[in-house]
């Protein structure tokens, strides 16, 4: 569902997972002890909700948010491959989340992650997700820099405010002068993402039927399409929008993309689309 995705994932762990609601937590990793703690309340909070944490398996907020949702689902995005986990020391943290998780990777086995590898993983970690939640992040992170994808692929974005005398906080604070969702407790999350999601009492966690996990293959009605087509015009619209604003589901929404798509009518400009 992303422009750059990867020609293959490879999966460790459950892979129902994936097809439930997945939320990001991402921060620094040289977080602070409150920035940890929330990080922690929130995770376990969405976790209970019916969400999946999705993150980087990084020291600090990334291991917050695993820890804290190991016994909800949490699933880890690598930047290496499956056996080459960094930093070592977490690899029995990635151990502990595949009973109720998984682990994802596009690199092959035995590829040792560089430095240019890490912001490559975030494009996976916000496109995994409906929305990103930046705990902490300073001017200059890869935090910031899945924040930006999340808005490209067209993924809600929210932040955490912080002091402005700590560092750590001026990249969040800094999104949200810039529009991102303000967030102090699980229930603004909910409350954003209920109505994208279709679904609504607190997203109680439900194994999904075999035909949720597929993206694609549900039959449109004609009035769904109608609907959906009437929604689109020149100026690009985020797919999210479209599944709130045509009150169907993410597959029908994907599967009249798609028709459109082949019959050369859309265009897409990251997660937005529009009328050719």
């Amino acid at each position: 569902m992303i422009d750059d995705a990867p020609p293959l994932l490879a999966v460790r762990g459950r892979l129902d997972v994936l097809a439930r609601p997945l939320i990001a937590i991402v921060g620094s990793r040289n977080s602070s002890a409150a920035g940890v703690k929330f990080a922690e309340r929130i995770a376990h909070d969405l976790g209970e909700a019916g969400f999946v944490t999705v993150s980087g398996l990084a020291r600090g907020i990334d291991a917050a948010a695993h820890r804290a949702s190991l016994s909800t689902g949490t699933v880890a995005a690598l930047a290496g491959g499956h056996d080459r986990i960094y930093p070592a020391e977490h690899a029995s943290l990635l151990d502990a989340l595949l009973g109720e998780g998984a682990a994802v990777s596009e690199m092959p086995f035995g590829w040792e992650p560089r430095a240019r590898d890490f912001p490559r993983r975030n494009r996976l970690i916000s496109g995994l997700s409906v929305g990103v939640v930046i705990v902490e992040a300073a001017r200059r992170s890869g935090s910031l820099i899945t924040a930006r994808f999340a808005g490209e692929q067209g993924r809600e974005v929210f932040a955490v405010p912080g002091s402005p005398l700590d560092p750590r906080a001026e990249g969040t604070n800094g999104l949200l002068k810039q529009g991102a969702t303000m967030v102090t407790e699980a229930s603004d999350v909910i409350a954003v993402l209920e109505p994208i999601l279709g679904r609504g009492g607190g997203l109680p966690a439900q194994e999904p039927d075999s035909e949720a996990l597929g993206s694609f293959g549900a039959e449109p009605a004609d009035d769904e399409r109608s609907r959906i087509i009437s929604l689109l015009g020149p100026t690009p619209v985020a797919i999210d929008d479209l599944v709130r604003l045509s009150r169907t589901s993410p597959a029908i929404v994907r599967t009249v993309l798609l028709e459109l798509e082949l019959a050369g009518r859309v265009e897409h400009h990251g997660g937005m689309v529009s009328l050719v």
